[in-house]
């Protein structure tokens, strides 16, 4: 069973949104909502019907059945002005120069030339790409593409962002400032629907997820309560010297030797990491490090979808 999160400001709230393709459940009774100001993940394998959600949510498709509240009134058509969306898929024209493209795209969503000019130039200088303007996307490298896709994305300042893997094709240096980028957004007050198959991207910026597995919701929650869901009782523990391992009385655990200073425990039953730490100590165990152990949002991915 999903916990349903319910947060004191909502920018978008799901409500029984269903989608079918002829016989085909692409939606089946989809409900959840985006606080806003949050980075919220949205999660699937291929085929979930990740793709189909935010197609609807952007009024590209219509549902068959359910409803969406954005920024507190039923969306109209007025609100795609406020979003901006990087689509998996780039949506670039190959050989037409960036500058004049950007200046397009930026008009579609409201914008004046003249305002859309100075803010790509803006932007242009933090990317460092300032010569850019008159090259064209197919002289460019995929990672490089998307760099200017996200230009585009969020040049006219959208309230809600939605970002379909904005992170492919990237290598660490522009990856690592994509995300920074991402995260600024959000303390700027701007909401961010990002969608990723990559777990270590969603534990780093995310607040909160929502995993859909065949069309339904399987999981969703705050990042940390999620995995606090799915904790397992185990410790790790590091030390110093040696331990008789076999004089200790392990009636509530079970261990495992990992390495010459370090081991993990197991709690036969839910243990608070004080009454853990306290056993240790009391079995005279020199610990120098000692942490809980929470599985990693990919594990977590896999066990829910398997």
């Amino acid at each position: 069973m999903t916990q349903y999160l319910v947060y004191m400001n909502t920018i978008l709230k799901i409500s029984s949104l269903s989608k079918a393709y002829e016989a085909k459940k692409v939606l089946e009774n989809v409900s959840f909502e985006v606080g806003s100001g949050k980075i919220f993940g949205l999660l699937g394998p291929n085929g979930a019907g990740k793709t189909t959600l935010i197609r609807i949510i952007t009024q590209i498709i219509d549902p068959d059945h359910g409803s969406i509240v954005f920024d507190g009134h039923a969306q109209t058509e007025e609100d795609v002005f406020l979003m901006g969306y990087m689509p998996e898929e780039r949506g670039l024209y190959k050989k037409m120069p960036i500058g004049e493209q950007l200046i397009y795209l930026a008009q579609l969503k409201g914008l004046s030339k003249s305002e859309a000019r100075s803010k790509i130039k803006k932007w242009f200088e933090k990317f460092q790409i300032s010569d850019w303007w008159n090259k064209k996307v197919e002289e460019l490298s995929k990672g490089m593409q998307q760099k200017v896709q996200f230009i585009a994305t969020v040049l006219h300042e959208p309230k809600f962002v939605i970002l379909d893997e904005p992170l492919s094709g990237l290598d660490p240096v522009n990856a690592d400032l994509i995300n920074k980028e991402i995260l600024n957004l959000a303390s700027k007050g701007a909401t961010i629907l990002f969608s990723t198959h990559r777990m270590e991207q969603v534990e780093e910026i995310c607040d909160s997820i929502v995993l859909i597995n065949k069309g339904k919701i399987v999981l969703e929650g705050d990042v940390k309560d999620v995995k606090n869901r799915f904790k397992e009782n185990i410790f790790e523990i590091e030390f110093e010297g040696q331990i008789e391992f076999e004089k200790i009385d392990w009636v509530d655990f079970t261990h495992q030797v990992v390495d010459e200073h370090r081991f993990r425990l197991r709690s036969k039953l839910p243990q608070s990491p004080a009454k853990v730490l306290k056993f240790l100590l009391e079995s005279e165990i020199a610990v120098t490090a000692f942490k809980e152990v929470f599985p990693s949002l990919n594990e977590i991915f896999i066990k829910s979808v398997s």
